[in-house]
């Protein structure tokens, strides 16, 4: 082989290896940004490198909901090209021994962040390739050592900014550790002897819309046709807070101003809403894996 051809095959490696980053970083808190925190955040990633492009996912997660951050995580992160690194900082227990860590999954996509449950829907719905652990010795903004409460902006912007920059390679972040994260227990859509049982992981919060995590294909098991009605339970730790019938539709103009109805969301998942009315207020619904549902067929 010619010398000429050595370098730029040397070359095309260096590019492709370079264009596997993404350079795309997007950051989710409970910060809100009523403060300066979500910027000394964007302060440090652009300091590693001003390439980076930097996105919010959100930083309304209510505080220290750890399951609203492992939602909103799923919701999003397919979306995102592969390569893409997600920070999530909701640590209610910053400073304490719970680990640092960065998760890549089967679609390529990398998720930085504690590992207090976060993780629990990304590692089931998109996979584990791999897991390490932030070395902080190695990856940790110069100068923070003395700060034990702000890792958001000292561990997990940083190693993700890097990251994301190709400053270091997933296999600088840290030590391997086994493809197993701390999970939030919470019920599974399942089909049983004509009733669906699923969970409420989240609210449409802005109309009060209840989405629960009960995907298409489980759905399809109770044969249903469009204007059919469906009976549902909603509860909370085991008791009751709705009962009630409801016309499964396709839109919500398909029922009357104030009337209820059940649909599938965004993510295909069913829901159920109040035409022009938010309907977790008025039934005081929530969400979270100790909220269950369940739904049947009332033909």
């Amino acid at each position: 082989m010619k010398p000429l051809h050595v370098l730029l095959l040397a070359l095309t490696i260096c590019y492709n290896a370079a264009s596997a980053q993404s350079k795309a970083l997007v950051l989710q808190t409970d910060f809100g940004l009523k403060d300066g925190a979500v910027s000394a955040m964007k302060g440090v990633a652009f300091g590693v490198s001003n390439e980076l492009k930097i996105f919010d996912l959100t930083h309304e997660i209510p505080a220290y909901n750890i399951w609203e951050a492992a939602y909103r995580l799923e919701q999003t992160a397919p979306y995102w090209p592969a390569g893409t690194v997600f920070v999530s900082v909701v640590d209610p227990g910053v400073g304490s021994e719970r680990k640092s860590v960065v998760l890549q999954t089967n679609s390529g996509h990398y998720f930085v962040t504690p590992d207090n449950g976060t993780l629990t829907l990304i590692a089931k719905h998109l996979g584990i390739k791999a897991l390490r652990e932030i070395d902080e010795k190695r990856n940790r903004l110069p100068g923070s050592s003395a700060s034990y409460t702000f890792h958001g902006r000292d561990v997990y912007a940083y190693t993700g900014a890097r990251l994301a920059a190709g400053v270091i390679p997933f296999d600088s972040v840290g030590p391997a550790l086994p493809n197993s994260v701390v999970s939030i227990p919470y019920q599974q859509a399942e089909f049983r002897q004509g009733t669906i049982y699923g969970n409420i992981p989240i609210l449409d919060i802005q109309y009060g819309n209840v989405w629960t995590n009960i995907d298409a294909a489980t759905l399809a098991k109770l044969n249903l046709k469009y204007g059919d009605q469906l009976s549902i339970r909603i509860l909370h730790n085991k008791k009751q807070v709705f009962a009630g019938i409801m016309p499964y539709v396709t839109t919500f103009a398909a029922v009357k101003e104030g009337l209820p109805l059940a649909y599938q969301n965004s993510l295909m998942n069913l829901s159920f809403a109040i035409n022009y009315g938010n309907f977790a207020e008025k039934h005081k619904v929530a969400s979270g894996p100790e909220w269950i549902v369940e739904v049947k067929s009332n033909r």
